[in-house]
């Protein structure tokens, strides 16, 4: 029996009989990919340019961007020119860097929403103890954490994975190396791989989503005890953008895996693709919609106040200038 070892490249099948879709395929998923990375990379810029976005929420939601961008980085490239081309291939140790980074990022993100979630609890339901709670330190630790936990149970799974014999089996019938689409290869017992995914699931996915249901909980709970009208509509406008993140991730989740499942494996493959290039572009325009202070830093930016007021501040720049006016 030949282990993955003996197999130095793979096929990913994608809609090799439906040439003229996946022209179509193509010139939505580029302009999506490149609405996404523009977007997220947007967000990122606003967040360091602005001294009025240093804050923990939109700290992470630098951190929810970035995560985004390297998300679809990491498989819609090289789908986009296997669209155009006629070799299909990726070497052995890219599709397990692949794979390890679709886990690990789609994780992450999971980690972080909640994170996110407790933040905006903390904000409403403690806001005299807001700064001391949340600060730069423990927002920093908050982070590390989300990030490494996702990392660290992926890179288990993965080498759970690989650890399979594959028996020279090589054709992968999605667009990328997704961990379902490769356990099919193997010709040994995945059960302990099923277990292990089950359990990574429930730890990464269920268990942030019941922070986040709890988290809410307390907020409306704190927002209908506001007197006004005017205040409970302030309250909820602060967490209104990232509560609409949260049901367009968990969504499209549960959309994907408690549907029936299609007599065409195609249609669930094309669900699939969508569900990874489609959400995370949305929510830069999430945010951009529903935040009034990320609406105003982009009129900033496009103004150009930002970047003349950034580059007034720096040290060099300040003292060239105090030179010239002398």
């Amino acid at each position: 029996m030949a282990n993955q070892t003996a197999v130095t490249e793979y096929v990913l099948l994608g809609l090799h009989e439906h040439h003229n879709l996946e022209m179509v395929l193509f010139v939505l998923c580029l302009g999506i990919y490149s609405m996404n990375v523009l977007g997220n990379s947007l967000l990122i810029g606003l967040n360091v340019l602005d001294p009025r976005l240093h804050s923990p929420m939109y700290f992470f939601l630098s951190n929810l961007a970035l995560m985004d961008i390297c998300g679809t980085s990491s498989f819609v490239p090289l789908m986009l020119v296997n669209f155009l081309g006629a070799q299909r291939t990726i070497s052995f140790l890219g599709c397990a860097l692949q794979m390890y980074l679709t886990l690990a990022l789609g994780s992450t993100e999971c980690l972080l929403l909640a994170v996110m979630a407790y933040d905006r609890y903390v904000a409403i339901c403690q806001p005299l103890r807001y700064p001391e709670i949340m600060s730069r330190q423990t927002c920093l630790w908050m982070a590390v954490l989300s990030w490494g936990t996702g990392f660290a149970i992926s890179l288990l799974q993965s080498l759970l994975t690989w650890s399979l014999p594959f028996c020279s089996h090589n054709i992968i019938n999605h667009f990328f190396c997704e961990v379902l689409a490769v356990l099919k290869l193997s010709c040994g017992d995945i059960s302990l791989n099923a277990l292990i995914l089950i359990l990574a699931t429930a730890v990464l996915t269920l268990a942030p989503l019941l922070l986040i249901c709890l988290s809410y909980i307390f907020i409306l709970a704190a927002i209908l005890r506001v007197p006004s009208a005017a205040g409970r509509c302030k309250a909820f406008s602060t967490c209104s953008a990232h509560l609409t993140v949260v049901v367009v991730f968990y969504g499209t989740i549960s959309f994907m895996y408690l549907k029936p499942k299609a007599k065409d494996p195609n249609l669930d493959k094309i669900i699939a693709l969508f569900y990874g290039v489609v959400t995370p572009s949305l929510n830069p325009i999430i945010y951009s919609l529903r935040n009034a202070e990320v609406k105003a830093a982009a009129l900033a930016l496009l103004r150009g106040d930002l970047l003349s007021r950034k580059w007034s501040h720096l040290p060099c720049c300040s003292s060239t200038w105090s030179c010239m006016t002398v």
